[in-house]
């Protein structure tokens, strides 16, 4: 195999930065087509509720309005089936006999402008006939609770490997456990047992760009420009709701301005098509942002931890119930759930396990994947209590956990990939990196407070690439990974580069296009890098085979006897140009070299098989200042490590974990969605606060490890997702260190701490 070294990369690596910086770069938000309709979705007022009739010929009447889709058109539908999903069958394109929550599709209007269309849904009449609902798990668990969901049709292999467990008659979509070892046997012979209840709430995903879709129907055919982070999903969901032959559904992924998981999967994209379909002209539907907020969000969850110790202070024993509010329709929610159960371990060795994942529905917007898909809630609930643990027992944190943390090799849970990442090492990085940041300015005293996590990426080992050398030496690479801002066309073009040894400028990664290429999953559980990377890595492998035998074919010698460098193909005898060397093959300039790398389970001799492909991890220290008299707290100082293998494009990457730590103190400090009579009261940006560049840390530590051990290319291993993982704990586990306050609940509000050293406060006197 062709083994490239490390060339100096002179020009920047992000063809993107200029044209996002200068507005140049195409969104999907920005696409027009010629005679495009707009559409707009008239949404459920009614958390609960049969649809007893829809009256839309007044809004039919207006001039402008070319089409309404309703439920009753449903049956009209081309397709197979009227409804789809991810896990389960349970989402119709538009609601058909009942909503399910605040915000679901009742219908929608294509119309010659937003502004008409917008009039047309005031037009609209509805008439609910009110259900009972359920806001919180607790709720729809409760016996007598009424069913969101009165069947449940189960998808094999749809989306994830498997299939979901609900609980027929209930609101449980999701239902599963594990164990191993003996737990009760070690509760029997423990030392100490602690049990503890922690809560996360349901966070919006906030992506600068709202979804959007524009589809365009016609007979026998259909055309999408999509928002979305997994076109082949998008395409085989449509193919399915509309007839139409995979082949003939055609997905273009323009830049995306931010995912983070909420739109992964499929989201707006069937309500859209079956708009153009009704309209019979292609139609744009881009939301609000406040509509987004109704689209999707985090799982919300409570995991309870019962973990024992033995007179060592060692974990022998550990159970984990994870329940889960996966809202109106399960999406991705059954395999959350799951993993939130899983990722509660944490990176522990812990002989005897019992883990319980529990999804529920309820009547609240859809829960869907976000960032390191159940692992906050899980790592939450884990370093807070391996904080608990320690001063319980009288240790030191950090000593606490490197005494039981995994060796690198050692199993987590028995049934999967052992540890790929030394994590005492990550821990003690992360510790050096606060610790060498300048000192904070502060008015108040200062907290420290550490945490790590690690989660099993749900990786899809299945994707494809084609990289194409011109005969000037420039590169084409075609895949369909999609770009929502965390660089994966520039990490392409640096795979590209080193494997070809050819300059980035001569590099282009085209926007991804299901017409033209290969087949991928999609974009998430930071695999970009590792599958189309190592995809893109193998047709450059394919494209150095293929030119050095070629070269030892028509110069003579052997194909070790040639390699390629900058726009030419060196050999002992002599230096000919690509196009030189084509000439002599064809008998003219003409042609190219091709090279095709696809990536399934059989992939390094059936290593991508076991599951996860790699670990991802993050370790955190940070430091705090609490304002005693508000309550409200100021991260100061954080430090952070992981272990990333090879770093392709350190900038990228660096920027990737700051940005999920930043994301990650948005949950732990100010962002919830707060319901109330089954309705969001903080809905909209003035109500809903995420964190901005006045609250992010005034100093910053990242330090990127690379072991060069990883399953993706150069040894890389994904990353961007870990950092999210133990922020939360961290500055929880700081406000303990510092005051001596303990909450279980997240976000830390300024009011939750106020009232929380208030009580302290009050137990001290």
């Amino acid at each position: 195999m062709h083994t490239p070294t490390h060339l100096p990369l002179h020009e920047e690596p992000r063809a993107d930065y200029l044209q996002k910086v200068t507005g140049a770069a195409t969104y999907a938000s920005d696409v027009e087509v010629p005679d495009m309709l707009h559409g707009k979705i008239l949404r459920s007022t009614v958390p609960h509720a049969r649809i007893r009739s829809i009256d839309v010929s007044a809004a039919l009447a207006m001039p402008g309005v070319v089409a309404v889709l309703t439920g009753s058109d449903m049956k009209d539908l081309p397709g197979n089936s009227v409804r789809w999903g991810l896990s389960l069958r349970d989402r119709p394109v538009i609601a058909i006999d009942k909503v399910r929550y605040v915000g679901d599709p009742v219908a929608a209007v294509a119309a010659i402008d937003e502004a008409t269309a917008e009039e047309a849904l005031d037009a609209i009449m509805v008439d609910y006939e009110p259900l009972s609902f359920a806001t919180t798990a607790k709720e729809a668990m409760a016996e007598g609770a009424a069913l969101v969901h009165e069947d449940m049709v189960k998808l094999k292999d749809f989306y994830f490997r498997g299939e979901a467990s609900p609980v027929e008659g209930t609101n449980i979509f999701q239902s599963w456990q594990y164990a191993s070892g003996d737990v009760d046997q070690a509760y029997a012979s423990a030392a100490r047992i602690f049990e503890d209840t922690f809560t996360f709430p349901m966070v919006f995903h906030f992506a600068m760009e709202p979804h959007v879709c524009l589809a365009h129907w016609k007979p026998g055919s259909l055309e999408i420009w999509s928002g979305g982070q997994t076109p082949t999903a998008i395409q085989r969901v449509c193919s399915e709701i509309l007839g139409v032959p995979l082949a003939c559904v055609r997905v273009h992924s323009p830049y995306v301005g931010g995912g983070f998981g909420g739109k992964a999967s499929v989201k707006i994209d069937p309500l859209v098509a079956a708009l153009s379909w009704k309209a019979r002209a292609p139609v744009r539907v881009c939301l609000s942002i406040a509509e987004s907020m109704l689209t999707c969000r985090r799982l919300d969850a409570e995991v309870s931890l019962k973990t024992a110790v033995d007179a060592d202070g060692r974990i022998i024993a550990k159970s984990v119930r994870a329940v889960l509010n996966g809202g109106a329709y399960a999406d991705t929610g059954p395999a959350i759930a799951i993993k939130a159960a899983i990722r509660a371990i944490g990176p522990y060795h812990i002989p005897n396990l019992k883990l319980e994942a529990i999804g529920v529905y309820t009547n609240t917007v859809p829960g869907a994947a976000f960032r390191s898909i159940g692992g906050p809630q899980a790592v939450w609930a884990t370093e807070s209590q391996m904080d608990i643990m320690a001063a319980a027992l009288g240790r030191d944190p950090i000593e606490f956990r490197m005494a039981n943390m995994a060796d690198k090799g050692q199993t987590i849970k028995p049934d999967l990939r052992p540890l790929d990442v030394d994590m005492r090492n990550s821990l003690n990085q992360a510790l050096q990196a606060l610790d060498k940041l300048p000192e904070p300015e502060h008015t108040h005293r200062l907290g420290r407070g550490v945490a790590v996590g690690v989660s099993d990426p749900g990786i899809v080992p299945v994707g494809g690439a084609i990289v194409r050398l011109r005969a000037d030496g420039s590169v084409n690479v075609s895949a369909n990974t999609v770009e929502i801002g965390q660089g994966n066309r520039g990490v392409l073009r640096i795979i590209a580069a080193k494997a070809l040894r050819q300059p980035v400028r001569m590099i282009a990664v085209a926007e991804p296009d299901t017409l033209q290429a290969p087949y991928d999953w999609g974009t998430g559980a930071s695999r970009s890098t590792v599958i189309i990377g190592l995809a893109v890595q193998m047709a450059c492998d394919d494209i150095v085979r293929q030119v050095t035998e070629t070269a030892a074919e028509l110069l003579g010698g052997s194909a070790q006897d040639y390699r390629l460098e900058e726009g030419r193909v060196e050999g002992p005898g002599e230096s000919v140009t690509i196009i030189e060397l084509l000439t002599r093959l064809n008998g003219m300039a003409a042609g190219e070299f091709l090279g095709v790398g696809r990536i399934n389970s059989a992939t390094k001799n059936g290593d991508f098989k076991l599951a996860p492909l790699f670990w991802e991890t993050g370790a955190q220290a940070c430091e705090i200042e609490v304002d005693e008299g508000t309550g409200a707290i100021r991260v100061l100082r954080v430090g952070g490590a992981a272990d990333l293998g090879h770093v392709i494009n350190r900038k990228a990457a660096e920027g990737q974990d700051e940005g999920a730590m930043v994301m990650g103190m948005g949950h732990a400090l100010t962002e919830e969605y707060i319901y109330e009579d089954g309705q969001i009261v903080n809905g909209t940006l003035f109500d809903y606060k995420v964190p901005t560049m006045e609250d992010a840390p005034q100093h910053v530590g990242t330090v990127l490890i690379e072991s060069g051990d990883g399953p993706g290319p150069f040894g890389a291993r994904g990353g961007g997702e870990g950092a999210i993982l133990p922020i939360a704990p961290a500055i929880a586990n700081a406000l303990y260190q510092g005051w001596g306050v303990r909450i279980k609940e997240l976000p830390l509000t300024p009011e939750r701490v106020w009232r929380a050293l208030q009580a302290a406060k009050n137990e001290r006197r």
